[in-house]
């Protein structure tokens, strides 16, 4: 069983990758931030999930280092009806902060889930219900960043939709760190909106 390669990136997709080592190039199923931190012509090490397809054969799944690979298999294995496709998906979503998710899940705080995150309500009571006595087990560096802003309902508001319109969890934190330096108290959302825009163009 496949655990881990080493290689060269000789193809980057957006939600996959081929690394040629010793002369065998392995497609890789990856999340699609992770695929995107190795691009063509790189050095990567990747660790390494398998499963078996009735129709495609065997199927790998890459993450940059363990807890990224112990989070799909919590996914895979303790969430019912998700397949790896679906884990994939979830962890993508995961991604935009380790901390930050691993927090949501112990103390059952589906509006961050669904608010930063972007799962849907079904998908954030499930995930809690299944993970919260699990989450612990998964060793996860670094602090964590979005609930402290996510306590202002507002402030959840903005970056739902800075990160529907294709910002970064970095460019929004840079966004609202300004706006709590500036912003009226009393400001409508639209406005907080607005002001981030105006921050980001910049």
């Amino acid at each position: 069983m496949i655990a881990y390669l080493k290689g060269e990136i000789i193809q980057s997709e957006a939600e996959s990758v081929i690394l040629e080592t010793g002369g065998v190039g392995y497609e890789i199923n990856m999340a699609g931030p992770s695929a995107a931190a190795l691009p063509e012509g790189t050095t990567a090490e990747v660790y390494i999930s398998q499963s078996f397809s009735q129709y495609d054969g065997v199927l790998l799944y890459g993450f940059l280092n363990l807890p990224e690979k112990k989070l799909f298999e919590l996914f895979r294995t303790e969430i019912p009806k998700t397949g790896a496709k679906k884990a994939l998906e979830f962890l993508g979503k995961a991604l935009r902060s380790l901390p930050d998710f691993k927090a949501a899940i112990a103390s059952g705080d589906e509006r961050v889930l669904k608010g930063i995150f972007g799962f849907s309500p079904k998908t954030s009571e499930k995930m809690i219900t299944a993970l919260r006595e699990k989450i612990d087990t998964l060793e996860i560096a670094g602090e964590t960043r979005i609930q402290t802003e996510a306590r202002n309902p507002k402030l959840t508001q903005v970056l739902t939709a800075l990160a529907s319109l294709g910002y970064t969890s970095a460019q929004a934190r840079h966004a609202i760190a300004e706006l709590e330096r500036g912003s009226a108290p009393d400001a409508s959302v639209e406005d907080m909106i607005k002001q981030s825009l105006r921050i980001l163009s910049k």
